[in-house]
C-alpha cells in the first residue's frame, strides 16, 4: 500500500482543461465568500450581544423599582426595552433579510461556479498552494488525511 505522501488528493486535483486564471478566479470567489461568512458571523455576534443587553434591561428595571426610582424604571421599559434596532426590525429580522437577500444567493452562485467551471472540485487554488508548499517526506506535510 502506498503512503498518503505518494497518493494525490484527487478530490482537489485540477480537472483537465481548467486553466490557471479559472483556478485563480474561483479562489478569489471563494475568498470573497469566506469574508461574507465572517461578516455573517459578526451579524450573529451583533444579534446575541443586542439580545443579551435587552435581557439585562429586565434586571435594570427591577433594580430601579426596588431602589424607589419607578419613573426611571418606567422610562427604561418604555423607551429602550424591546425597541427595534432599526425601523421595524429586531436583529433576527436583519439576519433573515441578509441571508435571503445576499448570503444565500452568493453561496449558491459560488457552488454553481465550482460545479460548472471545475467539475465540483472546490478549493483548487488552496490545494495547489498546499502542494507547492509541502516538504516531501515530512510526516506532517502529507497530501491528504490517512
Amino acid at each position: 500500500m502506498t503512503s498518503n505522501e505518494e497518493r494525490p488528493d484527487r478530490a482537489h486535483a485540477r480537472p483537465e482543461g481548467v486553466g490557471d486564471l479559472t483556478v485563480e478566479a474561483l479562489g478569489s470567489l471563494s475568498k470573497a465568500l469566506e469574508t461574507v461568512e465572517r461578516a455573517r458571523g459578526h451579524l450573529y455576534g451583533f444579534h446575541q450581544l443586542t439580545g443579551t443587553a435587552d435581557l439585562e434591561l429586565d434586571r435594570a428595571v427591577r433594580l430601579l423599582r426596588e431602589a424607589g426610582h419607578a419613573q426611571w424604571a418606567d422610562r427604561v421599559e418604555r423607551e429602550v426595552l424591546g425597541r427595534n434596532v432599526i425601523p421595524g426590525h429586531w436583529t433576527f429580522q436583519i439576519i433573515e433579510a441578509y441571508d435571503r437577500t445576499y448570503y444565500e444567493p452568493f453561496r449558491d452562485l459560488d457552488r454553481q461556479a465550482v460545479d460548472d467551471l471545475a467539475a465540483g472540485r472546490g478549493h483548487l487554488y488552496e490545494a495547489e498552494m498546499k502542494e507547492a508548499r509541502r516538504t516531501a517526506g515530512h510526516p506532517d506535510h502529507t497530501s491528504r488525511p490517512a
